[in-house]
């Protein structure tokens, strides 16, 4: 690469991460273009697609973030605790990182390395969830369908609540793992979600955020 286009590729880079960091991975790309100075046409000449642009600034960090987090879950000595700490630290990366958010709900399928990502913090999220059941503090019926089911609200709530009750969200997943001690689980109404249908929600989702 040129002098000058590895120039403007650092200023995309940096742009990128702040706006995505602020609004979510689907900051407008013109914008990001704007704050880094350059046409909208040299980012695309430079990473041909958003997809590309997330893949080179969010997937790294995303993977050091959530994997950190998943790796302290699993080192709890006690498995509800390791459990409720990887649901509360997953909700508060939500409700101050919009970008993490983003890349929890598998929002962008065509950004290769950061499906790769997502699918290790779903195995990592299955690991935690089991250890939890087999432990027998955890309803047995919870499924990793109904963590992502229940992110996906919870990311929507924090970001609508974000300017005037910040800290809302917490109360949302205080009263949410209480009701998953297995010594408070009931019949549930409905049958769990498929992957099929967690997928169909969370394309809605996008669709309204």
């Amino acid at each position: 690469m040129r002098a000058d286009a590895q120039r403007n590729a650092d200023k995309l880079r940096a742009a990128a991460a702040e706006l995505f960091s602020e609004r979510g991975l689907n900051a407008p790309l013109k914008e990001i273009a704007r704050r880094a100075g350059v046409s909208h046409g040299t980012l695309y000449n430079l990473f041909g697609s958003r997809e590309a642009l997330i893949d080179e600034v969010v997937a790294d960090l995303a993977a050091q973030r959530l994997g950190k987090v998943a790796e302290q879950a699993l080192a709890a000595e006690d498995a509800w605790d390791g459990f409720a700490y990887y649901i509360e630290k997953l909700g508060e990366l939500q409700a101050t990182d919009p970008a993490i958010s983003d890349v929890v709900s598998g929002r962008y399928p065509d950004a290769e390395r950061l499906m790769a990502v997502c699918a290790r913090c779903h195995d990592a999220a299955g690991r935690i969830i089991e250890r939890a059941q087999q432990s027998g503090v955890l309803r047995p019926d919870f499924t990793g369908e109904d963590l992502l089911f229940i992110l996906g609200a919870n990311a929507l709530l924090a970001r609508a609540a974000k300017d005037t009750a910040p800290d809302a969200w917490r109360r949302g997943v205080a009263f949410m793992l209480d009701g998953l001690r297995t010594e408070a689980a009931h019949q549930l109404p409905a049958a769990p979600l498929t992957p099929e249908q967690l997928n169909a929600i969370m394309g809605n989702l996008a669709g309204t955020s």
